[in-house]
């Protein structure tokens, strides 16, 4: 049953909406997420978990959840086209997440459900599909349909974390800034039949990037930079371009999934409108290239979370503490957006130079290799000047 009121409704229960009301009921705060889809998308999608969020983790008293089904990525080998030219190890990043977590996005779903389904206070309705949101200077009303019937929730506050699309960004008609860029790529997952281990390995090549990441469970994904954007990825043309670039075979290892994706950015002018506040995707898109994208929605959650418990404490100065979040996370998601196209700009074609290739074996040597490391890992976001 869909409760009447709450403190907090959120739309949306992906991985930054889950982690948000997990954040929020241990803070005391009760809320409901309404979600549209009735179950997890079993599918990889993103992968990468950064030491800054096994961060957050840990604050949240979550991390061994991740850390007993993920693999940790320690080490970047570097290709120029077939060419091995240096790697880059996490090791000189702060301690104690010095890895990438590699995990896929359905298992982190599953992770994040658990604890917030399990938590005191908790509200999470899978198959609830929000029609409308209507606020005043006192509460927020939200009506939709559930099971076929409909429903109306009144809250203090709400929080629309239902991604690029989002149907409450437009409906407060909150314009949201960007496009796309020229880059296309096709991934896979398949066995592993590579020697990398636990490694990953990022190929700098003339036709184009090719990164290979470990996954848990002995598999691994593959992603390749196309000169289009082809809808029906087709299996045979992805382990035809690695073949052709680096030489490596995938014929005899099983495909589990495979992708196309363009690549976007994008940018909300605000991240609130009076007692709504939007977060995720639903504020921000930044290139995949990276895996930031996901861990980005974290970092603005955890922001999102002390304000609203900020606001619900002194109801008077809601405003000043809304227009903190909406200006800090601006902040966090243009300089991941700046980091993104770097991770772009390295695997396009016209950077297959030899001044190029320099540059990159300089910054896998010392000292350039640590601010490396941290930049890849999303350390220092909204400090640096990067």
């Amino acid at each position: 049953m869909i409760p009447e009121k709450t403190d907090v409704a959120i739309i949306g229960g992906g991985p930054v909406g889950l982690y948000l009301a997990g954040k929020l009921l241990q803070n005391g705060i009760s809320c409901v997420v309404l979600e549209k889809k009735t179950e997890i998308d079993i599918h990889s999608k993103s992968l990468g978990i950064h030491p800054v969020s096994m961060e957050l983790f840990d604050k949240a008293g979550i991390a061994h959840y991740f850390l007993g089904e993920g693999l940790k990525i320690k080490r970047g080998i570097a290709f120029w086209n077939r060419d091995k030219i240096g790697e880059l190890s996490f090791s000189n990043c702060p301690e104690p997440h010095q890895y990438i977590l590699a995990i896929p996005q359905w298992k982190t779903e599953s992770i994040l459900q658990q604890w917030v389904t399990h938590s005191i206070g908790a509200s999470f309705i899978r198959g609830a599909d929000v029609q409308s949101i209507r606020q005043n200077d006192k509460e927020i009303s939200i009506t939709g349909t559930f099971q076929n019937s409909p429903f109306e929730i009144s809250s203090t506050y709400a929080v629309a974390c239902d991604g690029k699309n989002s149907f409450v960004r437009k409906s407060l008609d909150i314009p949201f800034d960007g496009g796309p860029y020229p880059d296309y790529y096709i991934m896979g997952d398949f066995d592993d039949n590579t020697d990398f281990g636990s490694d990953a390995a990022v190929y700098l090549h003339k036709d184009g990037l090719i990164e290979s990441f470990p996954l848990p469970n002995g598999h691994r994904r593959w992603v390749v930079k196309t000169d289009e954007l082809y809808e029906s990825p087709i299996l045979e043309l992805l382990q035809e371009l690695i073949q052709n670039r680096i030489g490596h075979s995938l014929g005899n290892s099983e495909n589990y999934m495979t992708s196309s994706f363009g690549v976007q950015q994008y940018l909300a002018r605000t991240f609130h409108s009076g007692r709504v506040l939007i977060a995720g995707d639903a504020a921000h898109v930044v290139s995949p290239i990276g895996g930031q994208g996901m861990n980005l929605g974290w970092l603005g959650a955890e922001i999102c979370a002390e304000q609203v418990t900020n606001a619900l404490q002194n109801p008077k100065l809601s405003e000043r503490f809304f227009r903190a979040y909406s200006a800090d996370n601006k902040k966090i998601a243009k300089h991941t957006a700046r980091r993104a196209e770097l991770n772009m700009h390295l695997g396009r074609k016209r950077t297959s130079t030899a001044l190029y290739r320099f540059g990159v074996k300089m910054m896998l040597k010392p000292p350039f290799s640590r601010l490396m490391a941290n930049l890849f890992t999303m350390r220092g976001l909204g400090k640096w000047p990067f």
